[in-house]
């Protein structure tokens, strides 16, 4: 057989939550022999790990604010005609390029309208080939806007309808089932398969547990993920150490690599100020997960990749959900969660330093969570189906 080809397509606006799970798909389809590029338009990541994976950078676009409605280019200003246009044209030169068996597209059609301006003719020119790939989205456990607007999930459906043959669910059906947040799941259940929740797998083999339960040297690491948002919940967990039966233990507050410097000397003042020095301020660091495997309690939102890693590494968790511009993918996520007996939650509205800390010193005292309560399992498995699908098209 000739060795087949994936394109891969990721948008990230505000987190850099998709880039990481795609780039985990991505690396376990090149795992299996399969040519892979990956295309992403959000702003470039470091220490992104990529094996044997061809990448594309397009001029980076993000979300102007929380309603995601404006895009901005990396500078700030908002993306006009010509913008799109070159952007447009730049994919279509790298699906072109890539010659591929399988178009895998991250979210669209279940979120991702700001992009109909390049997705569209990147459908329609894959669409039209002579040796149409297969065409499959790849999409997380929950959908964020558009839940309770029932015209936009009609409107997703049509799209699916006319432009994919596959859906992936990186989820867990027993915990959270795609219905929850999609009203027409069951009629795209013949094309739908959940794959379990995609984590790095590989860099959880290299974290190990070097402290132990009971060692007072284990830390409080609080991180706030690329730190686009979670400013409030940092300044919060520096103000809840003293409040905390936990004060006695190093608070490591972790600012994401999105976040401005002022924002990190602000709250290195805040931690000198607060801490005497038990508070460390810095950047995120990439041995997060041996931090998470040898914390004390993680403190953190509760968005996708963060929430797998926490349950990944074992850890003993508090986590406060995101809930800015009407936000709640993050809450049903954390509910769910927090039902197995896998976290604790306290939610933007009740946080405080005083809540916090409470929370803090419970989780302290639970067992640490079983990594078996959900299905981490989806990156094989997302790799798996793909490369079956792929087989069984007829070029």
């Amino acid at each position: 057989m000739k060795s087949m080809r994936a394109f891969f397509y990721v948008q990230h606006l505000l987190g850099i939550g998709h880039l990481r799970r795609t780039a985990n798909f991505a690396n376990a389809v090149a795992a299996r022999g399969v040519e892979v590029t990956l295309v992403s338009g959000g702003l470039p990541v470091p220490n992104l790990r990529l094996d044997g994976v061809g990448f594309v950078q397009l001029p980076p676009a993000v979300a102007a604010d929380l309603s995601f409605k404006t895009l901005v280019d990396e500078n700030g200003k908002p993306v006009d005609d010509e913008w799109r246009s070159t952007r447009r044209d730049l994919l279509l030169d790298a699906w072109r390029a890539a010659n591929a068996n399988a178009l895998v597209i991250e979210l669209y059609p279940f979120g991702r309208r700001q992009m109909r301006f390049e997705l569209t003719p990147l459908l329609e020119t894959a669409a039209s080939s002579s040796r149409r790939p297969l065409i499959a989205c790849s999409v997380r456990d929950i959908l964020g806007g558009g839940q309770g607007n029932p015209a936009r999930q009609d409107e997703m459906l049509k799209i699916f309808q006319q432009s994919f043959d596959r859906v992936l669910v990186h989820g867990d059906q027993s915990v959270i089932p795609f219905s929850r947040t999609f009203r027409h799941a069951d009629a795209i259940a013949a094309k739908l398969e959940y794959t379990g929740y995609i984590v790095d797998a590989e860099v959880a083999r290299e974290a190990a547990r070097t402290t132990a339960d009971e060692d007072a040297q284990a830390e409080v690491v609080v991180s706030a993920g690329g730190g686009a948002v979670g400013l409030v919940l940092l300044e919060t967990a520096i103000l809840a150490r003293p409040l905390s039966a936990m004060a006695g233990r190093t608070w490591r507050i972790l600012c994401g690599i999105n976040a401005p410097v002022a924002v990190l000397e602000k709250l290195a003042v805040l931690a000198e100020s607060t801490g005497g020095g038990g508070i460390v301020v810095e950047r995120a660091r990439a041995d997060f997960h041996q931090l998470l495997a040898n914390c004390a309690v993680s403190v953190s939102q509760a968005g996708y990749n963060t929430m797998l890693e926490i349950i990944q590494a074992g850890a003993r968790s508090v986590v406060v959900p995101f809930s800015g511009g009407n936000e709640t993918e993050q809450t049903l996520r954390a509910r769910a969660f927090e039902d197995l007996d896998l976290t604790t939650v306290v939610t933007e509205g009740d946080l405080t330093p005083r809540t916090l800390a409470a929370a803090i010193d419970l989780a302290a005292r639970r067992p640490a969570p079983s990594r078996d309560r959900v299905d981490l399992g989806g990156a094989k498995r997302s790799a798996v189906w793909l490369e079956k699908w792929m087989s069984e098209k007829k070029w």
